[in-house]
């Protein structure tokens, strides 16, 4: 009987950023809604979700998805600018939805606005796939150094 291979340590970290947040995983949630990596760097990350799956019962993309693509994005990318042995977490996040896509995909753009020693905040511009924005969501989240077990 052998044991079913872990996901790599939230320490190893490859050259290549969208390399770590692949191996990651997006968790459960985020992969049930179809999140998928496009981009990763330490300057910024990009990820997109399907519409389809993903409304409100009169088929617009549902407010709260726009808020699981941003909370994706700006908490990976808070933990790659963490470090080995640190973790960050979300303490807060709000959005502000513009417009409704209702087909394709939603495109998200996360860039940094601080990232500190114990706090980074992320902006993350969300599109649909004419480029036109349909929600901003910022995110907070606090870095601290991750327990032992």
């Amino acid at each position: 009987m052998s044991a079913e291979p872990s996901a790599p340590s939230w320490d190893d970290r490859p050259a290549d950023p969208l390399e770590w947040a692949r191996a990651r995983g997006t968790g459960a949630l985020a992969e049930k809604m179809g999140f998928e990596w496009i981009a990763f760097t330490a300057q910024q990350c990009v990820g997109r979700m399907p519409v389809a799956g993903n409304t409100q019962p009169v088929g617009l993309f549902h407010g709260g998805a726009y808020v699981v693509l941003g909370e994706s994005l700006g908490s990976m990318h808070a933990n790659w600018h963490a470090g080995p042995g640190r973790l960050a977490v979300g303490v807060d996040i709000n959005a502000t939805h513009t417009r409704s896509a209702r087909s394709g995909f939603v495109t998200g753009v996360c860039t940094p606005i601080h990232l500190g020693r114990t706090i980074a905040v992320h902006e993350i511009v969300i599109s649909d796939d004419h480029g036109r924005r349909c929600s901003t969501v910022r995110i907070t989240n606090m870095i601290t150094e991750r327990a032992r077990s």
